[in-house]
């Protein structure tokens, strides 16, 4: 696995995100929890494919801004009885930076 800087830890807030726009389509939502985990989604949810970066971060999970479906921050999968997945991806840190893996950043989605 290559993995590709994309910034600083301290660029994702804390229980927000920050949005990575990629020339392949697809923007990712870079989340940070308060426990200062980060994690990587497709920033469309499954039901209606609402910016889950606008949503509301709580333990390891976003509420879409839309309708309110839960959204794991791990898998990407809704919690029931909700029903769907939106994609994650690989992510690192180290020193401070967040990394991905470059070629998931790569594919189109």
């Amino acid at each position: 696995m290559s993995w590709q800087d994309v910034c600083a830890v301290d660029e994702v807030p804390i229980q927000g995100a920050r949005v990575l726009a990629r020339a392949t389509g697809g923007d990712i939502a870079l989340f940070r929890n308060n426990a200062g985990a980060v994690f990587a989604l497709l920033d469309r949810c499954p039901h209606k494919g609402g910016p889950l970066s606008q949503g509301i971060v709580f333990g390891e999970r976003v509420a879409c801004p839309l309708h309110n479906w839960s959204i794991g921050l791990a898998d990407g999968n809704a919690a029931a009885p909700d029903v769907g997945c939106t994609r994650s991806f690989s992510v690192r840190i180290e020193a401070g930076r967040v990394l991905m893996d470059a070629a998931e950043l790569r594919e189109p989605d």
